[in-house]
């Protein structure tokens, strides 16, 4: 079986030796001090800016380091706005869940009947449950979309989700559903269509309804098409090889659409994810689909990675998309909810940014 580390996964490696196994586990005291340096000495060589929110009834902090934009002295805001790449999957499957509760689809229905002329005849029956737990065995779609090179080629052309799934299928099945975990965007693009072929409306206007609204998140949306980031944000960049900076804030995300798409903030993942693992937007038995892992050892539910850090089991999501990293976890006592966004300088490092290793490191190491 093979699983993405995530970027709070790897940080689990910083924290395994913190804090001793403890029967019931639960955060340290909030080290304010220890937040405040790890974005102190913004900008650096790998980020321009940072922002952070630390929540819940074991201490809160809200800070921000580093400038919104180079070449200006402008704070970053804790409060700005910014592009959450692959956290975007849990408005998806919290979405799909929903849908589920209303009798619009079923996990258990498959690709095959729903998108009938999607997948060829040599794949094997595929559950929507499937789709969003990453057992699905539809390939990646190959592009090197991370290389600085395909960014600036495609960073403004628009392309249709089905187009992206179909450079996967094509290759075949990778293996039989269910089979083995293997973390990526397709599953999430096809999920997308799911949604679209049950209701009869853009993906967008689902999460909107079913999530976005009801949850009063106001600095979250699905951009479709549109480049720009709305309202208050910072801006992320690329460094050259000449040393320079070249601004890579705005972006066509169409190519991401269900898996990656979406803008948010700080405060919007904080409630989201709270609203998922612990809160009410779910039926109990929603809540145990999302929180279920289909194989043993696998890191992922329903849009969601199990993590643990220092003997405290957190559930949350990554994500990054050029110029931003992000991410967002919440203990499993509520406790403590942690919600991030760094400003990238390299979308070819391919690692967890140093910053944000501090970052997670200062809000659950004792």
């Amino acid at each position: 079986m093979r699983t993405k580390i995530t970027a709070l996964a790897a940080a689990a490696l910083l924290l395994a030796s913190a804090a001793p196994a403890q029967a019931a586990p639960t955060v340290p005291p909030l080290n304010r001090a220890a937040l405040a340096a790890a974005v102190a000495d913004l900008p650096n060589d790998e980020v321009s800016g940072a922002l952070v929110r630390v929540s819940g009834p074991a201490g809160s902090w809200t800070g921000s380091g580093g400038v919104s934009r180079l070449g200006t002295t402008r704070p970053v805001s804790p409060e700005g706005r910014f592009r959450i790449g692959s956290a975007t999957k849990l408005l998806t499957a919290a979405t799909a869940l929903r849908l589920a509760e209303r009798g619009a689809l079923s996990l258990d229905d498959t690709v095959q009947r729903l998108l009938p002329d999607l997948l060829p005849a040599e794949f094997e029956p595929i559950t929507v449950r499937q789709l969003l737990n990453h057992t699905h065995g539809i390939a990646g779609n190959g592009l090197p979309h991370k290389s600085t090179g395909w960014f600036a080629e495609n960073r403004y052309r628009t392309w249709d989700p089905r187009e992206v799934v179909e450079l996967g299928v094509a290759k075949g099945p990778l293996h039989a559903p269910g089979a083995e975990q293997r973390y990526g965007n397709q599953g999430y693009l096809v999920a997308g269509l799911v949604i679209e072929a049950v209701t009869g409306r853009p993906y967008a206007d689902s999460v909107r309804e079913l999530v976005i609204r009801p949850l009063g998140l106001r600095d979250t949306y699905l951009p479709g098409a549109e480049t720009r980031i709305r309202g208050e944000h910072s801006h992320g960049y690329q460094l050259r090889e000449d040393g320079t900076h070249w601004d890579v804030t705005a972006a066509n995300p169409t190519f991401q659409w269900a898996a990656a798409e979406a803008v948010s903030s700080a405060r919007d993942l904080d409630r989201l994810i709270n609203a998922l693992v612990l809160g009410d937007l779910l039926t109990e038995r929603s809540r145990t689909e999302l929180l279920t892992r289909p194989l043993p050892g696998a890191a992922h539910g329903l849009g969601v990675t199990r993590i643990e850090l220092g003997g405290v089991v957190l559930w949350g999501k990554t994500g990054d998309r050029p110029g931003y990293n992000s991410g967002v976890a919440v203990t499993e006592d509520g406790a403590r909810t942690i919600a991030y966004s760094v400003n990238t300088l390299d979308m070819e490092a391919g690692e967890l940014p140093r910053t944000a290793e501090r970052i997670i490191t200062a809000a659950l190491a004792p």
